[in-house]
């Protein structure tokens, strides 16, 4: 008698077919089983009405995102929940739990959301310790490409320290390349590494066709874990400052061309950078505008446009003091600032 077995019995466990797991597939399925809990669906919800004044309810997209704490808060990227009135987590067993926006940085594409219901059903992600990474360790990306939920892909890291173009126009700098497949959904996943523990946030990729070209690029976790708390907290980001203006692009290169450097345009009297000596622009009889302090660094960092100064100042807090390197009137000058709270 002819016996048919099916794929499931031939793959059983003590079935001849069966064979034992490589290593890799071992650690790669334990990940998953601990972590997959932690991985959510995010939907963003536009609230409208209809020419009958009924609400409707219409999702505008859809990302990842993991669960940070049992409290209800949940991280994903900004661009996920941009524009959106409402927000829906989906999670692992398919509990829908509404959710609304706590904060969010634009500058880094974070986000937190919060549900207020159901956070006995939450597993907050496990959350790595920030050390070296090293290029060629291996990454475990899940999350929900294409609405297909908690998907998991493998890769390792590509590279280190790349700077991409943020969703806000700020260049998001030391971010983590992959080779994990990441697609349109994957937007707010966690990347883990090999332990389960949470290295970065899949963010955005380079592709010429829409679909993953092996090239990903992952939020680290040193700025998650810095931003997320001050989120949850303020509902916005504790940001360094000096109490300035400084000109646009446009009006810089009419003023002094191509040159490199930041012009300052106005100090904010008693601040910080009125307290240095800095100096903005001058009014000359006439009409005439007489360039302010051109600034070109700041401590060991180069300075050559907005970019640079917002990314040098990033990497401060409030009450630091830094040495702020200027021009004025075609000289180099150096400066003592303390940095403050411009939130």
């Amino acid at each position: 008698m002819l016996r048919l077995l099916s794929v499931a019995s031939m793959l059983a466990v003590g079935s001849p077919w069966a064979h034992a797991l490589l290593p890799d597939e071992e650690n790669t399925i334990k990940v998953f089983n601990g972590a997959s809990a932690s991985v959510v669906y995010v939907t963003n919800v536009a609230i409208t009405q209809s020419p009958f004044m009924d609400e409707l309810a219409i999702p505008q997209g859809t990302g990842s995102g993991f669960v940070w704490d049992r409290a209800g808060h949940i991280v994903t990227n900004f661009h996920v929940v941009q524009g959106g009135n409402a927000f829906l987590v989906t999670l692992g067993d398919q509990t829908q739990l509404e959710a609304r926006l706590i904060g969010s940085d634009p500058t880094k594409d974070i986000a937190v959301l919060k549900v207020e219901k159901g956070q006995e059903k939450l597993q907050p992600v496990r959350v790595a310790k920030f050390e070296a990474l090293q290029v060629g360790q291996k990454t475990i990306a899940i999350g929900n490409p294409f609405g297909l939920d908690h998907t998991l892909t493998t890769g390792v890291i590509s590279a280190l320290g790349r700077e991409v173009q943020g969703v806000s126009g700020i260049t998001i700098r030391d971010m983590i390349q992959t080779d994990a497949a990441i697609n349109p959904g994957n937007s707010g996943g966690p990347l883990l590494d090999s332990d389960g523990n949470l290295i970065g946030m899949n963010t955005m990729i380079f592709t010429r066709s829409g679909g993953s070209a092996g090239i990903g690029f992952a939020v680290p976790v040193s700025f998650i874990a810095r931003i997320v708390p001050e989120l949850i907290k303020y509902g916005k980001v504790v940001r360094p400052g000096m109490g300035i203006s400084i000109l646009s692009t446009g009006q810089k290169y009419y003023l002094i061309g191509d040159r490199p450097g930041v012009v300052v345009n106005e100090v904010s009297p008693g601040g910080p950078a009125a307290k240095a000596g800095l100096r903005g622009l001058r009014r000359l009889p006439g009409g005439r505008v007489a360039p302010g302090d051109i600034i070109i660094g700041v401590d060991a960092h180069v300075v050559r446009d907005f970019d640079d100064l917002y990314n040098a100042f990033d990497r401060f807090k409030p009450g630091d003091t830094v040495s702020l390197k200027i021009e004025r009137g075609g000289k180099p000058l150096a400066l003592s600032v303390t940095l403050v709270n411009i939130q």
